[in-house]
């Protein structure tokens, strides 16, 4: 009994291996098949070498603020276009791929949504001009490599842009998926044929749901008394890194609540293609549900400011909603962050360092 079961165990996770490398082979052919529609101008732009430090640095703000990296979707052709949408669909679940495009979009309408109070005179010219010089656009997202994928066995892309910053890392048959930041702005369209939109409406709905299953006692525990962060904690340029745990762990939570925080996880991790949404789930579940703490300051309102943590052995997931006095909390930003091996670097360390053992 105990043979087969081990027997089906081994089965089961050759099968999760060839799955997750026949993934990452879909990924690299698309990526290669982008890469072969640039003119030679467009590839000095878009294909930077792996020791590149813009390949361990990622930004959310527009680029009106912070230049990017990489060539600009503006900048390509409609073919060259359908490519990249290609990369994404290999490199993400369908729940993912929509939810990145439509941050990419929701930047189109930002600039709509601020035109209509223009012309309602709710804002002045000073102000309306500040806001174009954020240069928020669907165009203005950048696509970067950091290596050849043809040769090299070390390689990345990132697509970042306002509220949007994906990483993949690839090195021999693995692949790191995280810093994997998202945002929106608004969290809730409030106007047009776009009123009620929210494309982070499952980030925020859960983690409300799980606040209010608590009890009184487990609230006390949860519960952080005071000011909501204005950022999430470990934004990109705070410098900060969240090494104390507090909040609720997870062995004080029912099966119900524990299920809660699940769906919260999965909510980020299954943003990924299929296969590798499994296997890093599966990371986070080995590690232990009940070793995940679940903190949150502020209201459980979603108009209000408020802010959650999920800090387990592996990963770190927040998530702020802070937009300030003017949009009364209509403003997310959410990070899934891998401990010790974003960017790959664990990966890469325990490669480098088998390499310098050798004779």
């Amino acid at each position: 009994m105990y043979k087969n079961f081990f027997l089906a165990c081994i089965v089961c996770c050759s099968l999760q291996s060839s799955f997750s490398q026949s993934n990452m082979q879909e990924i690299k052919k698309a990526s290669l098949t982008f890469i072969d529609s640039l003119t030679a101008f467009q590839k000095k732009r878009a294909m930077l070498a792996y020791s590149d430090t813009d390949r361990i640095k990622w930004n959310n703000l527009p680029v009106g603020l912070r230049a990017r990296a990489g060539i600009n979707i503006g900048s390509l052709s409609d073919n060259q276009r359908k490519l990249v949408h290609r990369m994404l669909s290999a490199s993400l679940s369908s729940q993912g791929y929509l939810k990145a495009t439509s941050i990419m979009h929701l930047d189109n309408l930002l600039n709509m949504y601020f035109d209509t109070l223009y012309s309602r005179k709710e804002i002045d010219d000073n102000t309306l001009k500040f806001l174009r010089d954020l240069k928020w656009s669907h165009q203005n997202y950048y696509l970067a490599f950091f290596g050849d994928p043809q040769k090299d066995t070390d390689w990345g892309y990132k697509l970042e842009g306002h509220h949007l910053s994906l990483n993949f890392t690839f090195h021999d048959d693995k692949l790191s998926v995280t810093p994997m930041f998202v945002g929106t702005d608004p969290a809730e369209y409030p106007i047009t044929e776009y009123a009620g939109w929210r494309v982070l409406g499952y980030e925020e709905d859960y983690g409300i749901k799980l606040l209010r299953s608590l009890s009184p006692a487990q609230k006390k525990a949860a519960v952080k008394s005071t000011e909501v962060p204005g950022d999430i904690i470990t934004a990109a340029e705070s410098g900060k890194r969240l090494v104390d745990y507090w909040g609720i762990k997870g062995t004080s939570l029912n099966k119900k609540q524990q299920e809660l925080l699940e769906r919260i996880i999965r909510e980020f991790v299954y943003n990924l293609e299929y296969d590798k949404a499994v296997t890093e789930y599966n990371k986070i579940v080995k590690a232990g549900i009940q070793n995940i703490y679940f903190g949150w300051i502020g209201e459980n309102d979603e108009t209000k400011p408020h802010y959650y943590i999920l800090n387990g052995p592996t990963f770190i997931i927040e998530f702020d909603n802070n937009g300030g006095p003017r949009r009364q909390a209509n403003h997310i930003h959410a990070i899934w962050r891998e401990k010790g091996n974003e960017y790959g670097e664990d990966v890469l360390k325990k490669h480098y360092e088998a390499e310098h053992k050798k004779p």
